[in-house]
């Protein structure tokens, strides 16, 4: 039987069961005035045959709270007016213990999906809290008689809670209200109203006692703060109200949002402004591909209607046109500009001694937060021989002047492809190695296989599932062994750029020893709102992870500066919901969102419609009719998922899908949206174009048909006049 089917079922299974207990008119049975009416008939009754009694009590008690019935209240009253204190408890508890998690599984298996398909977004962060603190929203919950229990039965059905947490803590939680409930029950003749069982005292001692895990939680995270901070002295007075480590994008922006809100704060830099980013990632990466791209344009000359051109150029001519476009930019990140704005710039070598103090340069600067913006390196992998051959890294790349004829780059990865593409249009005989199945691996593997025919079509040679094992330097030739399936492949080379991904910086500079925890993959251990197990050190960019984008360390410097500046008055947990990127080849790949692997991985239903760009009026006017607008969303609706984008310009396209999918827009508002023509743009237009069309009312427009042959004048009017 089919999933839908199951469900179908249950639905109606469901039906009938209610549907006989109001037809035999169980609810009125099951009111207070009832049971006092009849209570001597069920005394009498339990008297002859109590296993059959408890046994029936059991059994209607689960039905009922199973199915969100009408009567939970006085069943428990009924408990302890027929079987005694101690007996009912132990009976109810487990009863209505079973029958809640009954209706939360019922609950589940029929609306979790769909909701949290269709709100999954918004629920992130409640299915976040459910995991790490569930159990104790669960326990305060089940202590405080305002929340319906069946409500919070539903409600967390539809949640990732597991079934035997909710279990364990609805037993222990409904204890307390069934033995009061149990124990007004054995005093049944006192009892006329729910007012004389929850007097307001015994109603606030509840909400008080409700409270009380949620509160000890807080206090225990409090406590910990303390204790983390009591061995170290804090100062009357501080120097600064910030002081950031690092002046890359996340610093950057930290201690220009701090200077903004006039704090007084400290930026500390060791090596140059700018961080990576500015030195040796993205603006000089983008900078060779540019160059790149005009030779490779170059070599495309027919497709342009010239019948031959040829570009003359020195390798070292290009890497110093490179180094130029990186002293253009600097003096966006320069020292000048960010003193200019209120920041107290310091080049030197940090350390943090203590939560409150940081030392450079001989002075020791006391400050209420510090913000680690430390950003990451280049990982190098433990391979023999790897050393002693010499190797180049993101970092170090760009101190080259002579072309490598022969070069071999290690990482298929958004660094690596980039790098792979740019130095083949150079001239440069380029070897990928990527030891997984395929590079790109984060993204579709039609990705993949369209950029692995892109390289090898510009003489790339691509090797995946290639394991880097050694290097070897062989009468002075050096040569890389990989293994491949058990067999093993050398790779004569010159020059080996290794790109295999990057490691936080967290050690040097005493995070060490004040005990800053770190995650399993080396970035350091934050909460939600980037705050490390030392409260007022925060952290944002690469050394925090899990994004290594410059525009992801921007996001997160904003709430990081912000929590720091104004915690406890005011916080906010980072928003990491709709995280964009783009892989700079040609054609460029970008993605926001789900792909479809990983949407069928974690079983999330969605509908893809694709645009083709060879359709597109610009692309092919120029020449770049090649690629796809890719977009998944929820199964009949507009609400978009993921999308792709393989073509020119595919990070510059991918902004409107960001926005939309941050806002909530849907395909058809961007369908309504005017796209100026003939731009690459209009893609994003026709791509929503496509999905409207598939679907489009069928029957609507099968009536709309004969309603415009009726204006016509009926079937087979020519038209003419009559």
């Amino acid at each position: 039987m089919s999933t839908p089917a199951k469900k179908i079922a249950v639905l109606c299974g469901i039906i009938v069961l209610a549907g006989l207990f109001f037809a035999f008119d169980l609810q009125h049975s099951l009111t207070l005035g009832e049971l006092k009416a009849r209570h001597a008939d069920f005394q009498t009754f339990y008297a002859t045959h109590r296993l059959a009694t408890l046994a029936g009590y059991f059994a209607l008690y689960v039905l009922v709270a199973a199915l969100s019935l009408p009567g939970a209240t006085v069943m428990t009253l009924a408990g302890g007016a027929l079987f005694g204190f101690w007996t009912a408890l132990l009976v109810a508890s487990f009863a209505s213990t079973l029958g809640a998690t009954l209706a939360l599984l019922v609950s589940r298996f029929l609306l979790r999906d769909w909701v949290q398909a269709k709100f999954g977004d918004k629920l992130r962060a409640i299915n976040h809290g459910i995991e790490t603190d569930g159990a104790f929203y669960l326990f305060s919950l089940r202590l405080v008689p305002l929340f319906p229990f069946f409500l919070i039965n539903l409600a967390l059905g539809l949640t990732r809670m597991r079934a035997a947490t909710f279990y364990w803590v609805s037993q222990l939680g409904m204890l307390a209200g069934t033995a009061v409930y149990i124990n007004a029950g054995t005093q049944l003749a006192q009892v006329e109203s729910a007012a004389d069982i929850l007097s307001p005292a015994l109603f606030l001692s509840f909400v008080l006692l409700g409270l009380f895990p949620l509160a000890a939680k807080k206090c225990l995270a409090l406590y910990k703060e303390r204790r983390v901070m009591a061995t170290y002295a804090k100062p009357k007075q501080f120097d600064y109200n910030l002081v950031v480590i690092g002046a890359g994008s996340a610093g950057l922006v930290s201690s220009y949002i701090a200077a903004a809100v006039k704090a007084k704060v400290a930026l500390i830099e060791k090596h140059r402004m700018g961080g990576d980013c500015l030195n040796t990632g993205c603006v000089p990466s983008k900078a060779l591909i540019r160059s790149a791209k005009m030779l490779a344009y170059g070599r495309r000359a027919s497709e342009f209607g010239f019948r031959k051109t040829s570009t003359e150029f020195e390798f070292g001519e290009v890497m110093e046109r490179v180094q130029r476009v990186v002293h253009e930019v600097a003096p966006h990140d320069s020292a000048e500009r960010y003193t200019s704005l209120g920041v107290e710039v310091i080049e030197g070598e940090a350390r943090v001694t203590s939560p409150y103090t940081v030392a450079v340069n001989g002075r020791v600067l006391t400050t209420r937060s510090i913000i680690v913006a430390s950003g990451a390196s280049p990982f190098v992998p433990p391979i023999q021989g790897l050393l002693e051959a010499g190797y180049l890294t993101s970092d170090s790349l760009w101190t080259l002047r002579e072309k490598p004829e022969r070069l071999v780059v290690l990482g298929g990865g958004p660094i690596g492809s980039e790098m792979t593409q740019t130095f083949a249009r150079l001239g440069c005989q380029v070897t990928q190695v990527e030891m997984a199945p395929r590079i790109m691996i984060r993204e579709d593997a039609e990705v993949s296989e369209l950029m692995r025919r892109r390289f090898e079509a510009e003489g790339v040679r691509v090797l995946t599932e290639h394991a880097a094992k050694q290097v070897l330097i062989e009468d002075g030739k050096k040569v890389l062994l990989c293994d491949f399936q058990g067999n093993e492949v050398r790779i004569p080379f010159d020059q080996i750029l290794v790109a295999v991904g990057r490691r936080p910086r967290v050690k040097g500079f005493g995070l060490e020893e004040l005990g800053v925890h770190l995650n399993k993959n080396g970035t350091l251990e934050t909460d939600s709102l980037l705050r490390t197990n030392v409260p007022n050190i925060f952290c944002a960019g690469d050394v925090a992870g899990p994004w290594q984008f410059t525009h992801t360390a921007g996001h997160q410097a904003w709430y990081a500066v912000v929590n720091a500046l104004f915690a406890p008055f005011k916080s906010f947990a980072v928003d990491g919901r709709v995280i964009p990127w783009c892989t700079f080849t040609d054609p460029e790949v970008a993605r926001v969102g789900l792909s479809e692997e990983e949407a069928q991985q974690q079983k999330i239903p969605f509908e893809v419609t694709r645009y083709p760009l060879s359709d597109l009026d610009r692309a092919i006017a120029d020449s770049e009719a090649h690629g796809w607008v890719k977009i998944l969303t929820v199964p009949g609706k507009d609400k978009i998922l993921g999308v792709t984008i393989v073509g020119a310009h595919a990070g510059d396209l991918l902004a409107e899908y960001v926005l939309a999918m941050k806002h909530g827009i849907g395909l058809n508002q961007i369908l309504a949206t005017i796209h100026i023509y003939p731009t690459l743009a209009e893609a994003n237009k026709m791509a929503a174009g496509v999905w409207k069309r598939n679907h489009a009312p069928q029957r609507l427009l099968a009536w709309l048909e004969k309603f415009h042959t009726w204006r016509r004048g009926g079937e087979g009017a020519s038209g003419s006049q009559r």
